[in-house]
């Protein structure tokens, strides 16, 4: 489904690469993260390639809610407490820098893309504990942060915190600008990567640095990323009729993590968000257009998306050097549900990196890859892993759901067909979709998404569409059944 931010952006065309060709720098990626490093690094006359597998802002980008902020749920306690005063700055300055380099290149490119500085808050309806520590913390990291009672949300809050001068866009009319001078190929995905040297399927890029911006690195040695980050959906709303706010919103307890936002003559209302792959019961959708008619009656909804982010087991983002073994490699992801600033923060700090080759503990400090942060890392690891081997377990062990005879129209699933386990796709006019059940990546079992009508991969998050294209990585082909597997 179309966001509000691609239905009203047309984004030029850029070629194929179809040649052999040699630059100072390869940005694997067209999303954010990747087009600004390649913008910075243009600015200061370095020869840069961006090589995007479909059309740039057709990711994560496009379906973002575009904060650019630094308020990044409950983190600056959680920053102070298991990793040090150091790294906590570290964090607030990287990501404060973000909006004001924003800023400036909107100014001095002259971009149209509704940027506006505003306030952020997070909120609750529970306890306001937990917000106060966080304001203070904000506040003692040189965040213009401060706890209130008084926010634009239409129900009374116990609490929230609010930053100032935080900011919102429209990040596809940025991107368009921003990519406009660049040398992008887009359709034009990486198959291998080894050294200096990116293959696609028409043509190869030979480059002195390496930068994988593609939301979730497709290789899984060196970096072990996959081992690092699972990958959540979100689900928006656009809605009409709706009191234009002036601040962007986010609540902080488990059942009322509402996201709010105004863009031009929207509100774009967000929540119900899960472990990709776990959403087989559908409704998030119905659960939003819900608790919008009744926080907003009389509202409609215009768009309705879902959104994909890679959660790192500590909250922060993976920014610096891809691994010890290649160091002429750069890894951007693992960004949480904060695209917008992370992705600046990232370019910034690569770019710092690849024109001063400075010390990367200077550069990237808690940021870098190579962190090793048991404390604060050891919960999530551990769910991780139970995820990964409960649904290889799945895959291996569990017969399919139910036959395929009794799949309903319009929906899909895991069922048995012909004494296998398939994956499983009945359209409204009754045709049959076959796929593999088993994701290319790592091989976990797949699962039907009601919501999205797709297969998703509840170990890594890669995703295909019934007719088993691979829409989301780190997955790299799709799902279709052979010929002879279609025959067994």
């Amino acid at each position: 489904m179309k966001s509000l931010w691609m239905d009203e952006t047309e984004i030029q065309d850029f070629p194929m690469l179809m040649q052999d060709i040699t630059v100072d720098v390869a940005v694997v990626g067209g999303g954010m993260a990747g087009i600004l490093t390649a913008y910075l690094l243009k600015e200061q006359g370095v020869h840069v390639a961006v090589l995007e597998a479909d059309r740039i802002g057709g990711g994560q980008t496009g379906k973002t809610t575009a904060k650019i902020t630094s308020q990044h749920g409950v983190i600056y306690q959680k920053l102070l407490s298991k990793h040090g005063r150091e790294a906590a700055e570290k964090y607030s300055l990287e990501n404060q820098k973000a909006i004001d380099r924003y800023e400036k290149i909107v100014q001095d490119r002259q971009i149209a893309c509704g940027f506006v500085r505003c306030p952020a808050y997070l909120y609750t309806l529970e306890a306001p504990e937990l917000l106060k520590e966080e304001a203070e913390c904000a506040a003692g990291l040189s965040i213009e942060a401060s706890f209130t009672k008084e926010t634009e949300l239409p129900f009374q809050v116990a609490g929230a915190v609010r930053f100032e001068n935080q900011a919102r866009f429209h990040p596809l009319l940025f991107l368009e600008a921003a990519a406009r001078d660049l040398a992008v190929y887009e359709h034009s995905r990486v198959l291998q990567a080894e050294g200096d040297r990116l293959v696609t399927e028409n043509g190869s890029v030979r480059a002195k640095k390496i930068v994988f911006a593609c939301h979730y690195p497709f290789l899984n040695m060196p970096g072990y990323y996959f081992m690092r980050m699972h990958q959540e959906r979100s689900y928006v709303v656009g809605l009409e009729q709706v009191p234009e706010l002036e601040g962007m919103y986010l609540g902080v307890d488990r059942e009322q993590a509402w996201s709010f936002r105004s863009a031009g003559e929207y509100l774009l209302f967000g929540g119900g968000g899960h472990r990709t792959g776990e959403n087989r019961t559908g409704g998030k959708y119905e659960l939003l257009r819900r608790k919008a008619a009744e926080f907003y009656p009389g509202s409609r909804v215009r768009y309705q998306w879902s959104a994909q982010d890679c959660m790192p087991m500590d909250q922060i983002p993976y920014i610096g050097r891809f691994s010890a073994e290649t160091p002429d490699w750069y890894a951007a992801t693992g960004f949480g549900k904060w695209g917008m600033s992370s992705s600046m923060a990232a370019a910034g700090m690569i770019t710092e990196s690849i024109l001063e080759e400075e010390d990367d503990g200077k550069v990237f400090g808690i940021f870098s890859p190579q962190r090793f942060t048991p404390r604060a890392s050891a919960g999530n690891f551990c769910k991780d892993s139970v995820h990964a081997v409960k649904d290889l377990s799945r895959r291996i062990f569990t017969p399919g759901r139910s036959d395929l005879e009794e799949l309903p129209v319009g929906h899909g699933g895991i069922v048995e067909y012909d004494g296998e386990k398939v994956g499983a796709y009945r359209d409204e006019e009754g045709e049959i979709y076959l796929v593999s059940a088993k994701c290319p990546h790592l091989g976990c079992q797949l699962e039907w998404n009601p919501d999205e009508k797709c297969f998703e991969c509840p170990c890594h998050g890669s995703r295909f569409d019934h007719m088993g294209h691979c829409v989301d990585g780190p997955a790299q082909t799709g799902i279709a059944l052979t010929q002879e597997e279609d025959s067994h």
